[in-house]
């Protein structure tokens, strides 16, 4: 039908010309009204985004990401998405987890920018995530918001997490040269908090998952000054002042894995990170290590009055063959007397270095395999 045929049928219909324009007004509006969800843009503050881990919401720009294993995932339709992010050293590197199965490593630039997390995706509903496989001593990230382009869409989550685990541990738990099987090396990129035994345990229940580690750190003694029951309650873990609302999430179950460090530093008496704890005193007694680990695990159940507790040592040095350091945990825990926290060790590995991949696999399934018999949730 013409331009023509169509006045004349509105002429004939008695329509007139401002009708028509005033019908194709509310046509606009009711077009732009089935859009108005379709954003392409996910700022950080995005309700349909995913967090997991201690996340810094504070910022009006910007989720400011410490600790390891820390992560954001968010469901779209779309070909490609990038994220705009900052890094404060250039030291961290990331996971990009694209349908929970294709992963990439990406490393952050000091300068605020868009990364290209993915693109020519076939069209339909995917996912991405970007998961902090690096511990909070390589600096913090800004992280901004995900793009999709313009036929970008956000859709709903696939699945809710109803249940949580929280990690508390040093650099077994960080997951410190994890990726690096001919040494033991420094370097952050073979730190991998992905795969180590609190993220996969995690994933194997669909669980939420967050994790309070640093490599070194004790609840005793450090190699630097910092000690667990000074960090445990922290947001940023390098201030003070800057308390977690214990409030925000509650764990089903807390995973303690301390003690390596201390069962080093305590007989290092010449040591300086000795002397800074226990000054000129000899090596602490049986009665004082375990009164410190009692103690710290009472700040873990003040604030999870709920929560299933596991005290778990290794897969180091700490469980191998005559160590005194689990009849000290099981002393500690058989004092606190409470019926929901208990005791399980992993198998001593007998490699030199912290423990691999491999490693990390089996002592997850210990885990896992304890959960199941002891624990329902």
């Amino acid at each position: 039908m013409s331009f023509k045929q169509n006045k004349i049928s509105a002429k004939k219909s008695h329509i007139s010309p401002i009708s028509i324009i005033n019908l194709l007004i509310v046509f606009l509006i009711l077009l732009g009204s089935c859009n108005k969800n379709k954003i392409t843009f996910a700022k950080f503050n995005n309700q349909k985004l995913e967090y997991e881990g201690r996340i810094d919401m504070t910022d009006t720009s910007a989720a400011v990401i410490y600790w390891p294993g820390s992560s954001v995932k968010i469901y779209f339709k779309g070909t490609s998405v990038k994220a705009m992010l900052k890094d404060e050293k250039g030291d961290n590197y990331y996971n990009v987890i694209i349908d929970n199965d294709s992963i990439q490593i990406l490393r952050l630039d000091t300068a605020k920018k868009f990364y290209i997390l993915a693109e020519n995706l076939i069209k339909g509903k995917h996912s991405v995530e970007i998961f902090k496989r690096t511990e909070w001593n390589k600096g913090k990230t800004w992280f901004y918001g995900f793009d999709f382009g313009k036929e970008g869409e956000i859709v709903a989550p696939a699945i809710v997490k109803n249940r949580m685990i929280e990690f508390y541990g040093n650099s077994i738990t960080a997951g410190y040269a994890i990726e690096d099987f001919t040494a033991d090396s420094p370097d952050s990129i073979f730190t991998n908090n992905y795969l180590t035994y609190g993220a996969l345990t995690s994933r194997h229940y669909k669980a939420r998952y967050s994790c309070i580690s640093r490599s070194g750190i004790g609840i005793m003694a450090s190699w630097f000054p910092l000690i667990m029951p000074e960090m445990y309650n922290r947001l940023d873990p390098t201030d003070t002042t800057s308390l977690w609302d214990f409030s925000k999430e509650t764990p089903n179950i807390v995973v303690i894995n301390l003690f390596q460090n201390d069962s080093w530093i305590v007989n290092m008496t010449n040591r300086e990170e000795y002397k800074y704890r226990f000054g000129t005193n000899p090596p602490p007694t049986e009665h004082f290590i375990i009164d410190a680990y009692r103690s710290f695990v009472q700040l873990i159940r003040n604030e999870y009055p709920k929560a299933h507790i596991i005290c778990v040592l290794g897969s180091m040095s700490i469980t191998k063959k005559d160590s005194p350091w689990p009849e000290y945990v099981k002393k500690a825990v058989l004092l606190l007397d409470d019926k929901k926290i208990y005791t399980h060790f992993f198998k001593y590995n007998n490699i030199k270095g912290h423990p691999e991949v491999k490693d990390h696999k089996k002592m997850s399934e210990s885990l896992i395999r304890f959960i199941d018999r002891n624990i329902e949730w």
